[in-house]
């Protein structure tokens, strides 16, 4: 084939199956965002989100890991995550699993089609390495209908990327909705009998068999606190082809990572939001960056200063505190905006304007992922 026939083919391949003008269905697949911590300590005995943004864990070990945001990388990107065992587990119970997992909503998967006579295949690839050779499991999953289809890797001490094309499956749409539907990519890399104890089937998709995921000759990252785990360059597409990574700006990835979650620095003495006193009551209404998935669960740090036990306090208009102080609390939550609101103040006068008042430090949180 010919120079010009080449990038012609090329051309045709970065075009396929394209919306909105992005071929990578992974938010955050360079590892440059994280906005929760770019280090956690101590991972292993819950599931949850915890460092690099729309990365999950799934854990159930004794075992203990370091979660990190790494400068080691292959040529071309700036970041990757780590995982770093701290804590070895070598008595594996037979319920124990470690996953490294993306969740997508159902309304961002109807592009492959699937359940369809027209189902789409779809490519994963991702940069990986580790401190020695060990054999791991790539799992999509769909999770509206507990339908699976899994495949194995080496990943070596040195950088590689890896590709792994998946089968149309034909059975099972996703729903069309704001909740969880689909798993793209999950990266097992532990697992006990109940997960071990079955048959590896390679590139087929089915009804989950728990015992058959993680089966054959697979290492446990647990084995040793030597064990090491570091990817990047998450992509997954559809067709039967790993096209080059797709990178974003780190601005619009954290533009769609405040889809799920979003979090605000406070600082101790500010004065940070105007509202109003409603029949004597304080409130106001605070707007999140960006739109979210749905009603966050939102966190406040409790940290006090003056003025107040409280992380807010609001003051009156010329900044003086009032003379009695109330507990606030939020309310009015929506996947736009929500309000913080207080009774039990006195010395504000009603339709008067007030002032919301930071008292200590920390951070707010607002959690809408799936």
């Amino acid at each position: 084939m010919t120079k010009a026939a080449e990038l012609a083919k090329m051309g045709e391949v970065l075009t396929n199956n394209q919306i909105g003008g992005r071929r990578n269905m992974i938010i955050n697949g360079g590892m440059n965002v994280f906005q929760r911590s770019t280090s956690v300590t101590g991972l292993g005995a819950s599931s949850g989100y915890f460092s690099a943004d729309r990365f999950k864990i799934f854990s159930n070990t004794s075992g203990r890991v370091t979660m990190s945001q790494s400068s080691d990388t292959p040529n071309g990107f700036g970041n990757s995550l780590k995982i770093d065992v701290t804590t070895a587990d070598t008595s594996i119970a037979s319920d124990e699993l470690f996953i490294l997992s993306y969740g997508m909503e159902g309304q961002d998967a109807q592009m492959i089609k699937k359940g369809t006579s027209e189902a789409e295949s779809l490519t994963m690839s991702f940069y990986a390495k580790a401190n020695a050779s060990a054999n791991y499991v790539v799992e999509m999953y769909d999770y509206d209908n507990t339908r699976n289809n899994t495949q194995a890797f080496t990943v070596t001490d040195s950088w590689q990327r890896f590709s792994f094309t998946f089968a149309p499956d034909t059975t099972g749409a996703l729903d069309d909705d704001n909740a969880l539907s689909f798993y793209p990519i999950q990266i097992w890399l532990h697992g006990g009998s109940n997960y071990t104890s079955g048959t590896f089937a390679s590139n087929t998709w089915g009804s989950v068999t728990n015992a058959n995921r993680y089966a054959g000759s697979r290492t446990s990252i647990f084995d040793s606190t030597d064990r090491e785990f570091y990817v990047t360059g998450v992509q997954v597409e559809v067709g039967s082809q790993a096209t080059p990574f797709e990178h974003s700006s780190f601005g619009e990835e954290l533009a769609l990572c405040y889809r799920y979650y979003e979090q605000w620095d406070l600082f101790s003495g500010e004065n940070i939001w105007v509202g109003t006193a409603i029949g004597g009551n304080p409130s106001c209404i605070m707007q999140y960056l960006g739109k979210k998935r749905t009603a966050p669960t939102i966190t406040i740090p409790s940290t006090g200063g003056s003025g107040s036990g409280n992380t807010f306090t609001f003051l009156k208009e010329n900044g003086a505190f009032p003379s009695g102080i109330g507990t606030i609390t939020s309310s009015k939550i929506s996947d736009r905006a929500f309000r913080l609101n207080s009774s039990g103040y006195s010395g504000i006068s009603a339709y008067h304007a007030v002032l919301l008042y930071s008292n200590g430090t920390g951070t707010m949180q607002f959690d809408a992922e799936l």
